[in-house]
């Protein structure tokens, strides 16, 4: 009897254990209003040209989430690549709509993500919305295009 309980408690610890490892494999699912602080004031001044005619963000300064510092994430998102080849893209900014960045001015620094993917991710179609999954941290970036809030080491993308 003795060995019996013994081992109904091993293989509950294993269960256990394995139930917790499984479930911090799921990432959290984030969506873009989830990225700005409350009582923060999304609404911005209209654009500005700059002296090379092109539109400056908005606000490059928006402060983040701490709270989504190192946790592992599921956000939706358009692509628009900084690095890679043809087939794979290992740098890339997520951004919640169509067009940010090249068409129209950068949102807030709060809303875009800078991503990398150590090995690239093949990206299929650049018109068509994505999830993307890996570790955020709120570790800012300064590009080119943009001033980006937000970083996230990539694991996965998969179509929306």
């Amino acid at each position: 009897m003795f060995l019996t309980n013994k081992l109904n408690l091993c293989l509950l610890f294993a269960l256990t254990f394995l139930s917790l490892a499984a479930f911090a494999k799921n990432p959290t699912e984030v969506f873009w209003e989830d990225l700005v602080p409350e009582g923060f004031n999304e609404l911005a001044p209209p654009p500005l040209s700059s002296h090379e005619n092109t539109m400056a963000q908005l606000q490059p300064d928006a402060p983040v989430v701490e709270a989504y510092n190192g946790k592992y994430v599921k956000i939706p998102g358009f692509v628009v690549p900084l690095e890679g080849t043809d087939e794979l893209t290992t740098e890339f900014l997520l951004v919640p709509y169509f067009g940010a960045c090249i068409h129209v001015p950068p949102p807030a620094s709060n809303q875009i993500v800078h991503v990398t993917f150590e090995n690239g991710v093949a990206i299929e179609d650049l018109y068509d919305a994505v999830w993307v999954t890996g570790t955020l941290s709120t570790e800012g970036w300064q590009g080119d295009i943009a001033s980006v809030g937000y970083r996230l080491k990539g694991e996965a993308v998969e179509a929306y």
